[in-house]
């Protein structure tokens, strides 16, 4: 058989971007607000201004987006910094909604 007889196979393969979800960081009056920025600084990665902003925004606002990522690793994330506040002996809770 030569080469121009063989039979060339095609497929179509759709790749998608996987769905982002939101965490959603929760106000309440016992989590200390340098606990919240540390946590922010450590977990989600943000400089020590948008950290700053960030838990303002929690505070005034009651909740806040503070990042978008796949769900296992917006998953970890909350479980992180859970599982830190609550070492802490802090009532901090975090929350993951579909973008």
């Amino acid at each position: 058989m030569s080469v121009q007889e063989q039979t060339r196979e095609r497929s179509n393969i759709k790749v998608q971007k996987p769905r982002h979800y939101q965490v959603i960081m929760h106000n309440d009056d016992f989590t200390s607000m340098e606990f919240v920025v540390e946590i922010l600084v450590d977990i989600f990665h943000k400089d020590n201004l948008e950290a700053e902003r960030l838990m303002l925004l929690v505070h005034q606002s009651g909740r806040a987006a503070v990042g978008s990522y796949p769900y296992d690793i917006a998953v970890t994330k909350v479980q992180e910094a859970s599982m830190r506040a609550k070492r802490e002996g802090f009532p901090f809770r975090l929350t993951v909604e579909e973008a």
